[in-house]
């Protein structure tokens, strides 16, 4: 008998160790049916707790283990377990009929439920150890999972013709603001599921964190998959229909035969990039990966990188480009502009501005032309030349800074300038909040006397409240809406617009003239002021200060 239980426990944990899935009674029950007999089980009770609370309100799952004939419910043996937040109990009840259990045999069901439990933890941890190294803590599929998927597709030579999709929900923030957390869940998840439907049993969708997510399918399924991320109505609540219109911005990447995979980085590196530049908006929510966007990608990089020290070393130039009274000829005041002189090269505005005005990078260097600007004035003057007023551009991003007013007027200060000779360039906001700031900003630097200009008049979204609502001195009138001569259709736009300015006591100048024909048209309108190719092209320093000489002044 000795011999024989002996043998039974053995077979018992070898099955277990080849066979540990966890609760598995199908399996537990083959293993230990030969050990329930011999020590006279008629049954195992199983219950397990995720805690302790539910355990009280016996709110567990129950498993039952060798149904070994009629239990005697008078005999049982119980084990109770707590094993960090779980609670196990085992209960073993004693086979009707059979002799009764002595303490040798109570021992050895103790050492039954010590195997039983040794299992059952290794299982539980295995299954715990999966669930957080492949999953989230909502139950999503995360970026770990997804480089598995694309190393078992690689191995299976069917990575060619995948689409890889990295996208963000747009505004989610939103839906979670209006309609609370819970229903945000609901929300994404019907999402999700949408998309998955979408991607094929041989697709995946992965989170790789938030509201980002990552998708891979074949591309024959990319149409129906941007159709969704175009926008799709959610319903969030069917009892009574109700629904929120969910949308993404989203990377794309198609991999074909000629792409070098060795791991997801190779994926990552190309498609996640791709993805911030859907996601910026600047060139539409879905963007498709290509060398040239990398390249472009890794230029703005190197701009920010090497922004502090460009701004350290004082690689920015200003150039100045003249402004002209049209009826006399002569140069009436400039407008400050930044080149940037990076390693013996200028590199464009249009190369670096853009970056820097991603974040508020763009407004240190825009003090520093201020300042720049302010040091050259004060010179000027100090050597006696005749001076004229030098406009200096902020970008809208200054309106982020409760104390810009301040800032402004301490730089023009510390350099000791008369105020006439600045003038401040701003555009238009697009925001109530922005406007109100807009608008101290303006009427404070009025009040100091500096001269102030709203840039850019007629491109974007410009309406009359910033003119009629804002004291300014100039308005500058943007070349989209400078007439190519006296017949071109903008014509009349132009005439009213000058006029509307002149009657409001605003100095009018047009940006962007580089004809003859279109200071006919400046002139015919009594927009007295220009600006543009046609009488100079920015100019370094150097030459414009040669502008300043009273002979030099009329320039056509």
């Amino acid at each position: 008998m000795y011999t024989e239980v002996v043998n039974s426990f053995l077979e018992l944990i070898n099955k277990m160790n080849s066979n540990a899935h966890g609760l598995d009674a199908a399996r537990i029950e083959e293993a230990m049916s030969k050990v329930c007999c011999l020590l006279n089980v008629s049954l195992v009770h199983v219950s397990v707790y995720p805690g302790l609370k539910a355990e009280q309100l016996n709110n567990g799952e129950n498993h039952f283990i060798c149904k070994n004939g009629e239990s005697d419910d008078d005999e049982y043996i119980q084990r109770y377990v707590a094993e960090n937040s779980s609670v196990i109990i085992y209960r073993f009840l004693h086979k009707k009929g059979t002799p009764p259990w002595n303490d040798f045999d109570k021992g050895r069901l103790k050492l039954i439920s010590d195997i039983v439990f040794v299992f059952n933890s290794r299982e539980r941890m295995r299954q715990l150890a999966e669930r957080y190294s492949m999953y989230d803590q909502a139950g999503y599929k995360n970026l770990h999972m997804f480089g598995i998927y694309l190393d078992m597709l690689s191995l299976q030579g069917k990575l060619n013709d995948i689409a890889v999709i990295y996208f963000n929900l747009k505004h989610f923030q939103s839906v979670n603001s209006q309609f609370g957390r819970k229903i945000g869940d609901i929300v994404m998840r019907s999402y999700i599921d949408m998309l998955t439907e979408a991607a094929g049993e041989d697709g995946t969708v992965c989170r790789i964190g938030g509201d980002n997510f990552i998708l891979a399918t074949d591309i024959s399924r990319l149409d129906g998959i941007l159709d969704i991320l175009s926008g799709k109505a959610v319903t969030y609540d069917n009892d009574l229909g109700e629904r929120v219109m969910v949308s993404a911005s989203a990377g794309v990447l198609t991999i074909d035969s000629d792409f070098a995979y060795s791991d997801m980085t190779d994926v990552m590196d190309k498609v996640a990039p791709t993805a911030q530049v859907a996601k910026s908006g600047r060139t539409g929510d879905v963007v498709f990966y290509s060398n040239e966007l990398i390249e472009n990608r890794n230029k703005r990089l190197y701009v920010q990188q090497q922004f502090p020290y460009a701004l350290e070393n004082e690689e920015f130039l200003v150039y100045y480009q003249p402004k002209i009274n049209v009826l006399t000829g002569k140069m009436i005041g400039a407008e400050a502009l930044c080149r940037w002189c990076h390693k013996g090269k200028i590199i464009p505005p249009m190369e670096f501005i853009p970056v820097l005005e991603q974040d508020m990078a763009i407004c240190k260097l825009d003090f520093y032309m201020l300042d720049h600007v302010c040091r050259t004035i004060r010179r000027w003057l100090d050597e006696g030349k005749e001076v004229v007023r030098i406009s200096a551009n902020l970008s809208r991003k200054h309106m982020m800074d409760v104390d810009l007013l301040d800032h402004i007027m301490e730089i023009i200060n510390k350099n000791n300038v008369p105020h006439k000779y600045i003038e401040i360039e701003l555009t238009e906001t697009t925001t109530d909040v922005e406007f109100r700031d807009l608008k101290r900003v303006v009427r404070g630097l009025q009040d100091a006397g500096v001269c102030t200009s709203v840039d850019d008049f007629g491109i974007g979204y410009s309406s009359l409240n910033l003119i009629k609502e804002l004291p300014w001195n100039v308005l500058k009138i943007d070349r989209s809406i400078l007439p190519v001569d006296n017949k071109d259709e903008r014509s009349v736009m132009f005439k009213y617009v000058v006029a509307m300015a002149k009657e409001m006591g605003l100095e009018c100048i047009a940006e962007g003239v580089e004809t003859e024909a279109q200071v006919e048209v400046l002139k015919k309108n009594g927009c007295d002021l220009a600006q543009g190719f046609f009488f100079d092209r920015p100019l370094p320093l150097e030459e414009f200060e040669k502008r300043l000489d009273k002979k030099s002044k009329t320039i056509i």
